[in-house]
């Protein structure tokens, strides 16, 4: 969207949409995105219309066409700097002859008012045109905003000084340039000019400040490879721009190119730098086999690699969907304050007309009831407001990208201000999630070999670690072929082998009534004792095989569990393997509570017993039976590259496979409350000070103006410090 200058802007936008029936839309000033949700029958051009008609200009957002060298803020801030520079070498002069032809009449030479109209001209004209121009824009479609209080403020000042200046001759001060500066004077073509020169300056600086807030997108939209040597049928390369590579096609990664695409390495080995995708600085070494992430980057070796996943369905692609439309949302402080602004501009010519009016009526001369009424239109500012939110969101998103944080949206804020117990996964979040099959014990008249491999021909079609485990224990010849593959969430599997049906999972799902052999029964606890994992193998309704795989802690585990102890945050942790092998990590982590043996809907009741208590709960998990717990959490953290189903539930994405991560998104996310707060504060108390200092005539309308300026510059810089955070985790008082 383009037109929008301030939050009045949004907010008009926003209630022009959404008085279109079935449309519910929310508009975003600092990203100038509007997200909408509308009924079939309205189209991209229907819903461009109407924001044409409240004044603005719209087209389609198309993610495709994202363009990191695309800065719209960057080419405002060069346009407005031309005239900033014009409008500041004139001002110079024009301030000074005003001072002096004002306290000192005798220097008043003849033509003396052709002289400042001389310098004035441009600043009033060329330079605050673009004031104007919106200000007419707007009064067309009966809108006001931020350039309406400019408009009126600089117009009313210059036609004021003309009429002083060849009317009445301007009054003199026996207080010296001091006073005559910060007191009722008639002529105000030199605050007309500053006033037009601090606007000037404040957008310039927060259109600077803008580009730098969305310079971690565009970063992170940089990185993505533009060209790829795709290899040809006959062994030659060809080098294609990297939108025209297709699934399946094989391509060539040299030493210091951007991997292309998601894939398979086919040949080769490398070391790949993947601090752009996960904020890991080590290299991960690949081989033949592994996979890789597009983005990332081979530091040496030459790779073959057979592109999986293209285009828009790239986990690049998707970590850039990510950033943007977490910047696009609104937190609860930002409709707030767009509801405000959307009527603030309308309340403040009345303030200022009803200021002349009360100074009139209280016996002021008509420069000093000019003056109030001149300061309370310069100094009103609805633009911080506007920015306050979103600008922060801006910045913490796109910091966030570079540290393997990715805040889906506003939610990921508003929920972590009060967390105070968190429940963890234990397979893949507490623990590696590369389990590995440490024991196989059948009963007479069973080979172990043969149940091992009759485990892993209906394993092979799952998802779960332990699924992985039992399936890289055999090889592809050894396993029959699965038939009717059954997948029960949280309990185990079930299939067709040889005939035979072949059921492996939970202890407790596949012996339910069915006896155990003593042997396997004992083999289980021996096992489960040492913290090891055990499924159950049945074939044909008697449980014939046991499997013991086993799981490492993660290093970063228990320094995590500890700091989030320190911070007075509760933990848990929740899982579906046995209570002795939870009961060992949890242990050697130091985590509080653990709730064993769970199926994914007991998962969810325990978060929602916590939630009934009171309790501020976050989830941590990575599968597909963390999914439910994730969405039903106060907050949903997703750790490690996960599944979609836990990816889609979650509120932060945690890219690194790295419990600390947990922490510094926390850290995170209530940093940018604590900034958020900070600029509504300003943006709310700057106003509520500064409009009544202004109608008591304390405040000249030239100080004015560089304050409403002022006050836009300070939300963006705030926010722009949000830059600079490098993950710490001590977030008491925010």
């Amino acid at each position: 969207m383009s037109g929008m200058t301030c939050g009045a802007c949004a907010a008009r936008v926003e209630r022009k949409l959404n008085k279109v029936e079935g449309v519910h839309a929310s508009v975003n000033y600092a990203t100038r995105v509007a997200t909408i949700d509308a009924p079939d029958s309205l189209g991209i051009d229907d819903l461009c219309s109407v924001v044409d008609t409240a004044g603005y200009a719209a087209t389609e957002r198309v993610r495709a066409a994202f363009d990191p060298d695309d800065d719209p803020d960057r080419r405002y801030a060069a346009s407005i700097f031309r005239r900033l520079v014009v409008a500041l070498v004139l001002f110079v002069p024009l301030a000074d002859l005003s001072i002096m032809f004002a306290t000192v009449p005798a220097t008043r030479i003849t033509g003396w008012q052709w002289i400042l109209i001389a310098l004035a001209a441009p600043i009033l004209t060329w330079c605050a045109w673009p004031f104007y121009k919106v200000a007419a824009r707007n009064l067309r479609v009966g809108a006001l905003s931020m350039e309406t209080l400019i408009s009126v403020g600089v117009l009313a000042a210059t036609v004021w000084s003309l009429i002083s200046m060849f009317g009445e001759q301007p009054p003199t001060s026996d207080d010296g340039v001091w006073q005559a500066i910060l007191g009722s004077d008639s002529i105000y073509l030199e605050v007309a000019a500053g006033v037009t020169v601090f606007v000037l300056a404040g957008r310039y600086f927060e259109a600077r400040a803008r580009s730098r807030a969305g310079g971690a997108l565009r970063a992170l939209a940089a990185l993505g490879a533009k060209n790829v040597s795709v290899l040809l049928s006959d062994g030659t390369e060809m080098r294609l721009p990297v939108e025209e590579l297709k699934e399946n096609q094989r391509f060539v990664v040299r030493p210091g190119e951007t991997i292309a695409a998601d894939g398979l390495v086919m040949s080769g080995t490398a070391s790949i730098d993947m601090s752009a995708m996960t904020g890991e600085s080590r290299p991960t070494d690949v081989a033949e086999g592994d996979s890789v992430i597009g983005g990332t980057v081979s530091l040496n070796g030459r790779l073959v690699v057979e592109a999986a996943k293209v285009g828009d369905d790239t986990q690049f692609a998707a970590m850039v969907r990510l950033v943007e439309e977490a910047q696009s949302g609104k937190a609860k402080a930002q409709r707030l304050a767009d509801r405000i602004a959307g009527i603030f501009v309308p309340v403040v010519i009345l303030i200022a007309i009803a200021t002349v009016g009360a100074w009139l009526l209280a016996g002021a001369d008509t420069d000093k009831a000019f003056a109030a009424g001149l300061a309370v239109l310069v100094i009103a500012c609805p633009c911080a407001l506007g920015l306050a939110t979103p600008t922060a969101l801006m910045v913490a998103s796109g910091r966030g990208a570079q540290l393997g944080i990715f805040l889906k949206g506003h939610h990921a804020l508003d929920a972590s201000r009060e967390i105070d117990t968190i429940v963890f996964d234990k397979t893949g979040t507490i623990t590696r999630g590369e389990l590995t099959v440490v024991g196989t014990f059948v009963s007479a008249g069973h080979d172990a070999d043969d149940v091992l491999a009759t485990a892993a021909a209906v394993e092979v079609a799952s998802e779960h670690a332990v699924a992985k485990a039992i399936v890289d224990a055999t090889t592809a010849d050894a396993r029959p072929e699965v038939h009717e593959f059954v997948a029960d969430a949280g309990k185990g599997v079930s299939g067709v082998v040889d005939g035979h049906r072949v059921v492996v999972g939970s202890p407790r799902w596949v012996a339910r009534g069915i006896a155990v052999p003593a042997d396997l029964a004992r083999a289980r606890r021996d096992a489960e004792e040492h913290g090891r994992t055990v499924v159950y193998v049945a074939i044909d309704g008697a449980v014939c095989g046991a499997i013991a795989v086993s799981d490492t802690v993660k290093d970063s585990a228990a320094p995590t569990i500890t700091e989030l102890r320190r911070l007075g945050i509760r933990t848990l942790m929740v899982t579906g393997d046995n209570a002795a092998a939870a009961q060992a990590v949890a242990d050697e982590v130091g985590i509080d509570e653990v709730l064993a043996e769970v199926l994914p809907s007991e998962k969810v009741a325990r978060i929602e017993r916590l939630r009934g208590e009171g309790r501020v709960v976050a989830m941590v998990g990575d599968g597909i039976n963390d999914g439910p717990a994730l969405a039903t959490a106060d907050l949903g953290l997703a750790i490690g590259r996960g599944t979609d189903v836990a990816i889609a539930a979650a509120d932060i994405i945690l890219v690194r496979n790295d419990l600390g991560s947990v922490v510094e998104a926390l850290g995170l996310a209530r940093a940018t409350r604590h900034t958020i707060r900070t600029n509504m504060v300003w943006a709310f108390g700057y106003n509520v000070a500064a409009i009544p200092i202004a109608a008591a005539g304390l405040l000249n309308p030239l100080i004015a103006g560089a304050a409403m300026a002022f006050s836009s510059f300070f939300v963006v810089w705030n926010s722009l410090r949000l830059r600079r955070y490098a993950g710490e985790s001590r977030w008491e008082g925010n």
